[in-house]
This record gives structure tokens, C-alpha cells and sequence, in this order.
């Protein structure tokens, strides 16, 4: 159904940008620096698209304050230099592209922080096409509401004419949360089958399938 949306929102890692495997090994190094234990793939997968302090509190709970900030400073150096192997999924500037042509509201909802998102939109290229971006230190972290309903505020959009587009259940579950329809794409961090689970419009397994999504949806 052509023309029910208005704002589309999207998560960044593991959405558009293809950094699944070097937050999982960045989260890793950073324990070993520290010397708390290696969290499994598994998990570091699971904490990403939360911002940073909500993913090393799940990870370590048992970490101290001074541990926590040894393990940020840790995870920030392992991903510069891991990081410059990230890029985008192959096509996504082309999908964003022509959404923009669409003249449709386009925005980001991350659980990077701001420096590092804005970062991210100057290095890809792709900053030019977003008209506004919420991020895990601005705001309330997913899965809370509060960075779909700022946005919707922002633009003064409603829930019905809003999708929220997301490779994790935390990015699904907050777009159930503020009310509003939301896409899976089952390339990033969570499978197929835990984004099924919390009942998205769809799910889509590549940028090519969901590029025809938004050809048949908006």
C-alpha cells in the first residue's frame, strides 16, 4: 500500500551500516583489557542498538564504576581501529537516495552517541539525507519510546504515519512502545526469528529486498 508513511526512521548498526561483527569484538577486547570475563558473541550481539552504559551493564553487571569506565575507554579504541574495515551495507546509499527523492521525512534513532553518529554521517555520506537523529545520550536508551516520539513531535507526524526500521528486538520492541509499525531486517545483530516474535509488518533478509519493500510500501 503505496503512501502510509510519512517518517521513517532507522537504526544505524547493523541497519545501515554493516559494524555487527566489530562491535561484538570490540565489546570483547574491551573485557579482556579489563580483565572481566569475555562476553560470548551470543550476548554482545544482543546489547547492540542499546546505548553504551545500558550494553556494559548488561554485559558485567558485576563490573565496579572505575572497571565501567576502563571498559569504555577500551571498547571506544578497540572500535576506532577495528572500525576502519566498517562500511555500509552494499546499496544502502542508493535506498536512502531514493527514499529522499520520495520527498519523504527521514530520520536516525541510534544508540551510538552524538559525536559518534555524526561521525558516522560525515564519513558514509549519508548525513545529508536525514532530516533529524536521536541518539542514546540525548535521550532515553531503546527500548523507551522517547526517541520516536520526539521525532513524531518534531515533525508533528502520528503514530499511524510513522515506521520505525531496525535489525534488533530492542528497535522493534520501541517502536511497539511508541506506537508505530516497525520493519525487521534480519541481516544485523538479532535472527529472524526473535524479530518475528514482537510482529513486525515484515521482515526483510537483504537491502535488495528491502528496497523492494519500500517500492511496494511507501
Amino acid at each position: 500500500m503505496l503512501n502510509q508513511f510519512d517518517l521513517i526512521i532507522f537504526d544505524w548498526d547493523g541497519t545501515l551500516l554493516d559494524s555487527t561483527s566489530v562491535i561484538v569484538s570490540s565489546l570483547q577486547s574491551a573485557a579482556d583489557d579489563v580483565d572481566l570475563p569475555q562476553p560470548s558473541a551470543e550476548d554482545a550481539r544482543h546489547v547492540i542498538g542499546l546505548g553504551l552504559s545500558d550494553a556494559l551493564e548488561y554485559l558485567f553487571p558485576i563490573a565496579s564504576s572505575q572497571q565501567v569506565g576502563l571498559l569504555v575507554d577500551r571498547y571506544f579504541h578497540h572500535y576506532s581501529v577495528y572500525g576502519q574495515r566498517v562500511s555500509l551495507f552494499e546499496g544502502v546509499t542508493e535506498v536512502i537516495e531514493s527514499l529522499h527523492t520520495k520527498e519523504l521525512l527521514l530520520a536516525v534513532a541510534t544508540g551510538k552517541g552524538r559525536s559518534e553518529l555524526d561521525n558516522a554521517f560525515e564519513s558514509s555520506g549519508l548525513g545529508q539525507y536525514f532530516h533529524a537523529s536521536r541518539c542514546a545520550d540525548e535521550t532515553f536508551s531503546k527500548p523507551h519510546p522517547a526517541m520516536i516520539l520526539e521525532l513524531m513531535e518534531q515533525f508533528d507526524v502520528e503514530p499511524r504515519r510513522a515506521l520505525m526500521v531496525g535489525d534488533t528486538t530492542h528497535d522493534l520492541q520501541m517502536a511497539i512502545n511508541a506506537k508505530v509499525a516497525g520493519l525487521g531486517v534480519t541481516y544485523g545483530a538479532h535472527p529472524r526469528e526473535s524479530l518475528l516474535s514482537l510482529a513486525p509488518l515484515d521482515c526483510v533478509n537483504s537491502i535488495v529486498e528491502l528496497n523492494l519493500w519500500f517500492e511496494t510500501n511507501v
